[in-house]
């Protein structure tokens, strides 16, 4: 019985299955024996080198977005410390600072060129894996003269807005407002006294489990914002005492 099919049948299947890795290491042992070999010629060999080369670029790419998925699980949202004239931002510093050892931790360091055009600056990142393969991604900016900057001034405020933005666009980092302690709340309009006297009425006339919410939520009836009054006493007045709701609704009638 002639058992060379078969087993020609099972190194096929034997080499589809196997792991990427020895992709690599069948095609360089392919091109040693190629080179050993006078009758090759020198188009094969580099048909021969352009495999090699595509099954290493694919193997980057895997392990580039294996440690991508990974990373992005541990990147946390940036605190936006920095003041500006259009609001609060992430300093390139926080960000940088943040970054650096996550990014260490999974293989990834970045780098930025610089060029000036006729147009503005160009900033681009470059996002390197230790395996090989890189993202890059650019934007284009004006120099910034707001503020009376003066030439050297402006280029370097355009390249650190334009580092920032890039470095979060490539590890899609999120940024979120700074908590004020409370700052904020001050500028939130609250009820009027005869709101709140209303807020009371009611409250006064629910079960205690909802006085309880009430006070854990609002801690007053003063206060209660504005915009919340007529959808909390609408609330309210459904869970008031049921014999004054019933009195109430018997007057109505």
């Amino acid at each position: 019985m002639n058992t060379q099919p078969m087993n020609r049948q099972t190194a096929d299947l034997s080499a589809t299955s196997s792991q990427p890795i020895n992709d690599s290491t069948a095609i360089i042992q392919v091109i040693e024996r190629a080179a050993l070999n006078p009758d090759v010629d020198i188009d094969k060999m580099e048909r021969l080198l352009q495999m090699q080369e595509r099954v290493l670029d694919r193997q980057a790419l895997m392990a580039y977005s294996a440690a991508m998925a990974a990373m992005q699980t541990e990147l946390p949202s940036i605190a936006e410390r920095g003041k500006g004239n259009n609001g609060h931002y992430a300093t390139l510093e926080d960000i940088v600072d943040t970054v650096r050892p996550i990014m260490q931790k999974h293989g990834f360091a970045v780098s930025f060129r610089i060029q000036t055009q006729e147009r503005g600056i160009q900033i681009t990142g470059v996002l390197m894996h230790q395996d090989g393969h890189r993202e890059e991604t650019s934007m284009l900016l004006p120099a910034d003269v707001s503020g009376n900057k003066n030439a050297v001034q402006a280029f370097g405020s355009s390249t650190s807005y334009g580092k920032r933005y890039v470095l979060c666009a490539l590890l899609n980092i999120t940024t979120r407002e700074q908590d004020d302690n409370g700052q904020a709340a001050a500028t939130v309009k609250l009820v009027t006294p005869f709101q709140a006297g209303q807020i009371k009425q009611l409250i006064a006339a629910c079960p205690s489990a909802t006085q309880e919410w009430f006070i854990g939520k609002y801690a007053s009836a003063e206060r209660v914002p504005r915009g919340d009054f007529d959808k909390l006493r609408a609330s309210l007045q459904k869970r008031a005492n049921p014999q004054q709701s019933s009195h109430r609704a018997a007057r109505e009638g």
